[in-house]
């Protein structure tokens, strides 16, 4: 069972020796500034026998609930819709589900925290996406293929998540270390062109989710992300991983589980629901 991170080599060797079903592969591209792209790009060559997963329509819900209130940009969907969703994408209780993109795992590791949020832990990032998966010589398809419903249920979470009250409190308290996974600039509070208003959660420290990568996209071994992370961090349960909309958090969280510092929560609404209210403070 991978439940972290798949090599390319990995991956090609799982889906050969295992039957149809047992082993999923969903694509997760995604452009947050063109929406379709990354149907645009399934279309025009994928893995082998995998399935596309929009950002937008199966790893978030509304952003604004039944009681008018904003919850960011990609706030949770329900888990038992969820769950729903991955039944009808073939995922069973037992299935390795792999989640694929070409960013640097910028979108797949979102699809990872999910499933470990709703109880499943056979689930792993290819790591270098796409284009480690073309430099070791694999081929793409645009044959589509559908996978016969599967049976897979909600169970018992195997993550954290905090809530925007919880980060209010914080403020006070500080028990707990927020971590930002935007890029510098925007913590800062410049370029910022995603959110109305500019800054981060005071208190908060910057670790920018590509700081994660290696040069060719792919996650850095696991002793130095410990390293490095550990500047930042000194118990991970106490730690509060948020972006601009709890996308690329759950990049620093895959990172976090890599290096072995298990424990950190996720903050959903992050940034974009943060600021949306003008009542809590922003720091630049």
């Amino acid at each position: 069972m991978y439940t972290s991170l798949i090599r390319a080599d990995q991956l090609a060797a799982l889906t050969a020796s295992t039957a149809q079903g047992h082993t999923v592969i969903l694509d997760c591209r995604h452009d947050l500034t063109d929406t379709d792209a990354g149907t645009r790009a399934f279309a025009a060559g994928h893995l082998p026998g995998a399935q596309f997963v929009h950002l937008d329509q199966v790893l978030s819900a509304a952003k604004t609930g039944a009681d008018g209130v904003f919850r960011g940009r990609h706030p949770l969907p329900d888990a038992e819709d969820f769950a729903a969703s991955l039944r009808q994408l073939g995922v069973n209780a037992d299935t390795q589900v792999v989640a694929v993109d070409a960013h640097g795992g910028m979108f797949a590791a979102r699809l990872w925290w999910m499933l470990r949020w709703i109880g499943h832990a056979a689930v792993a990032v290819l790591d270098g996406g796409i284009p480690a998966w073309q430099a070791a010589g694999y081929a793409l398809s645009t044959e589509q293929v559908s996978l016969a419903a599967g049976n897979i249920q909600v169970q018992p979470s195997l993550v954290t998540q905090v809530s925007v009250a919880q980060v209010v409190a914080n403020l006070e308290s500080a028990e707990r270390i927020v971590i930002d996974a935007r890029a510098p600039d925007r913590f800062r509070g410049e370029n910022e062109t995603m959110d109305p208003v500019g800054g981060h959660i005071p208190g908060a420290k910057n670790r920018f989710f590509k700081d994660n990568l290696q040069a060719d996209g792919s996650f850095k071994p696991a002793a130095q992300l410990s390293q490095e992370w550990a500047q930042l961090i000194s118990d991970p349960a106490r730690a509060i991983m948020q972006c601009g909309s709890g996308v690329t958090a759950c990049h620093n969280l895959l990172a976090l589980e890599v290096a072995g510092l298990h424990g950190a929560a996720l903050y959903p609404g992050s940034w974009s629901e943060w600021c949306a209210d003008p009542a809590r403070p922003v720091a630049l």
